[in-house]
Parts: structure tokens; sequence; C-alpha cells
């Protein structure tokens, strides 16, 4: 039995929810991309994010592999149940190479051809400090010179990942590019940055295009000092956090990036999405 967010117990905010349910394929990645869409459709999902497939996070060259040209993907694509909403590449924005920007603008025609909104980006960085905003914001005017120059579709969103996923770096980012949009992990600034979601979301919603859910349990045997378990089963606080999308009306991304790729100990995806829909993750 799926369970769904009881709204009716929330009701110091407007009931409505205009975003989209999501997963990664980070959680399936030895699927192709016909299979991880099968997945999306028995669950109801309306759109999937490309990170992996088929066992590759080269997914151009794997892509290239499997469908030859863009065209032919972006025909197979509108052909499938769901739709691809952004690729995930492993550029990051503050700091790269001549060959990691070469390597991210190999994803732009594929991610045209599909209808793609974003490109994720990384946002880089250890120490979050003036010379690191500072190539980020290099970064930044190069790719938008680029889009504008050659009339792309597709833009970049910034996952808050690494140096800029503590709030008081993030929010020095935010202020030095004031026309880009994140991709907010969620897990992310509240574990690694010490910031309770409601908080940070507060704080960018402006700039939220994309979030990225899943859960942890504190460990101190863990290298990260925590843990991956099911969603729900974590002490990220989601009830909290829907109740300010709901109240917000949120219309953009909700994926699940269910980390299995990385973490093959995981359960299956298919096991985490029972798991969000049985604590009431997804709003209906």
């Amino acid at each position: 039995m799926q369970a769904t967010i009881d709204v009716q117990r929330q009701p110091n905010h407007a009931r409505t929810f205009c975003g989209r349910r999501a997963f990664s394929t980070l959680g399936c990645g030895e699927l192709e991309l016909d299979e991880a869409m099968a997945i999306a459709k028995r669950y109801g999902i309306a759109c999937i994010e490309l990170r992996t497939v088929g066992g590759s996070v080269d997914l151009p060259s794997h892509l290239a592999s499997r469908y030859r040209t863009p065209e032919a993907f972006g025909a197979a694509v509108a052909a499938m149940p769901a739709r691809v909403t952004s690729l995930g590449t492993s550029m990051q924005l503050a700091n790269n190479s001549e060959q990691s920007r070469a390597e991210f603008l190999a994803y732009v025609g594929w991610a045209e051809a599909c209808g793609a909104e974003t490109l994720r980006v990384f946002d880089g960085g250890m120490a979050a400090d003036s010379s690191e905003i500072e190539a980020a914001v290099s970064t930044w005017r190069w790719w938008q010179s680029l889009k504008s120059a050659h009339g792309w579709n597709v833009d970049v969103v910034i996952e808050t990942h690494d140096a800029f996923a503590v709030e008081a770096n993030l929010l020095r980012l935010l202020d030095a590019i004031p026309d880009c949009k994140l991709l907010w992990d969620a897990h992310h600034t509240w574990r690694k940055g010490q910031s309770e979601p409601t908080r940070t979301w507060e704080l960018v919603r402006d700039r939220v295009q994309h979030i990225h859910i899943k859960d942890s349990v504190a460990d101190a045997a863990c290298a990260a000092g925590y843990r991956y378990v099911l969603p729900g089963d974590g002490a990220l606080p989601m009830k909290d956090l829907l109740a300010a999308l709901y109240r917000d009306s949120y219309a953009g991304i909700l994926s699940l990036e269910w980390e299995r790729h990385w973490h093959p100990e995981l359960p299956t995806l298919e096991q985490a999405l029972d798991a969000a829909d049985l604590h009431g993750w997804w709003p209906r």
C-alpha cells in the first residue's frame, strides 16, 4: 500500500505542490535507458535525470554507442514514458580545465536533442575563498557566452555538492553569480553544511530549480560521518521540507538521488522508491 503525504495535518501552508517527481539513474546505473524508463512508468514518475546508463558515467560515449546520433537519441526518448529532465556532468564550476570543459561540452548535443532542461555541474572548490569564487564566475560567463552564441536551450544548474554546500559559502557564490540556478542537494547542505533544510530553503528558494533528496544516519565508522539508508529510515527532516515546498508552491524537480552506483551495498532503486512512498516522501 502506498502512503501519501497527509496535507490535512499541515494546515499552516497552502496545500499546493506544482513540482515534478524524478529519480536519478545513479540508483539503477547498470540499466539501459529503456529499462530505467520502465521503472519510472511503474512508479508513475514523470521525469528522470541521467547520470549513469549501462554502467557508464560517460554519457556521451555510451549514448553514441547505443543511438549513434543525438537526433536518434532524441527520437527514442520522445517515445519513452518519462521525460529526461537533466544530464549529470562531472565538471566543477570552481575548478576545471580545458579538458574537463571539453568533456562537459560533449553533453550539450545530447541534452538539446532530448529536450533536457539542464546540465548539472558540481559547485567544486575546497576553501570557497575569493579565488574559487572568481573561478566559478569565470566558468559561468564562459558557459553563458557559448550558450548565447550557439542559441542552445539547455542551461547549467549548479549542484550544492562540495565547498559551497556550506550555507555561508553558498550565499557568497549566489551573490557573485546572481543569474545562476541551483540543483539544491538538501541532504548535503544538511549533513555537510550542518544547516536545517527548511532554513536553507528560505535562503535559496528563489534560485532552486531542482532538488536532490536522500536519507542517512550518523555513523562515525564511515569516512563521511554518515551512512545512507532508505528514505524515511534516517534523520533527514523530510516532513518539514515538504511542508515548506507545499507552502511555497515549488514548481521544480524533486528527485530521489539514490547513490547505489557509488554505494553498491545499498538496496535497489525500487526498494528506495517503495520506502519513499511508504514514508510519504512523495507529494501526490
